[in-house]
């Protein structure tokens, strides 16, 4: 039987923190899937790293296909996610950042929300646990979706652009805890964008042309998942879900240059917004 859900993993000079993506992998209670890695380390090569490799071996223990690839040289993130996004099969593609820990149920409540919204992408944004004492009320405001996920257009700048601080350091911790829902209980909310752990259907995200804009950045960009999302968003919805049970490792970034923003760089384009209600 083929996997419902590809998890993609893009990944560049972290195997200490990809072998600890990878254990939470191991530990999903949700069993459909493949995971497909991109490395895209220029010195050395990360996923032939013995923790990551051990990880690898648990997996396909665990019946799971891994599929690795080496893509080089990098000619940017939006490239990247492109080339991963060429390589699924499933009807649902997991884009998962190398530097996260998932709770045993997130892979499985994001593909029941997916399904039951069949909107374009559903996400559980990340947590930094670091700031599990800074308490921001001023950044906890939730929109919950009423009914089913529609589509919206959110442009840069824009009013419904000041819902990214909900996901700022533990605001998401502090608003679920607060929320206090029934074990397996989930409830849609509106974003602006999600990083780090997004669920796409697979044909609506491809329909929006993918990470196909690449051709348009320069390789030093920053705001390739934000711009596809926001696409994808404007003609067939998406939505975050709490609580979220994804944990940031707040290693590092591999991203230091952030001068040119993807979604202000290119936009969302007119097709996009001619899709969105207004």
């Amino acid at each position: 039987m083929s996997p419902n859900v590809d998890v993609l993993i893009p990944t560049c000079n972290r195997p200490a923190a990809l072998a600890v993506t990878l254990t939470s992998l191991c530990a999903q209670a949700f069993r459909g899937f493949r995971v497909v890695i991109s490395d895209q380390t220029v010195h050395g090569d990360s996923v032939r790293a013995g923790e990551v490799q051990a990880t690898l071996r648990v997996l396909r223990a665990h019946g799971h296909t891994v599929e690795t690839h080496r893509h080089l040289p990098p000619r940017g993130l939006a490239e990247h996610r492109h080339f991963l996004l060429d390589r699924v099969q499933a009807p649902f593609a997991l884009f998962l950042d190398d530097d996260l820990i998932l709770e045993p149920g997130v892979i499985g409540t994001l593909l029941q929300a997916l399904t039951a919204e069949q909107c374009g992408f559903v996400g559980q944004a990340v947590i930094g646990l670091s700031h599990a004492d800074d308490v921001r009320p001023h950044e906890q405001h939730v929109e919950f979706w009423e009914g089913r996920v529609r589509p919206e257009a959110v442009p840069p700048d824009s009013p419904a652009w000041r819902r990214h601080r909900l996901h700022n350091a533990a605001n998401l911790y502090h608003v679920q805890r607060r929320l206090a829902l029934p074990a397996g209980a989930w409830r849609t909310y509106r974003v602006a964008w999600i990083g780090g752990c997004v669920m796409y259907d697979t044909g609506k995200l491809r329909a929006c042309g993918g990470f196909g804009f690449w051709r348009d950045l320069p390789v030093a960009h920053c705001g390739e998942d934000v711009l596809a999302q926001l696409r994808v968003m404007a003609r067939y919805g998406g939505c975050g879900i709490l609580p979220s049970g994804v944990y940031h490792q707040e290693v590092p970034t591999t991203v230091p240059d952030r001068r040119v923003d993807a979604p202000r760089a290119l936009g969302i384009g007119w097709e996009e917004r001619r899709h969105a209600p207004r």
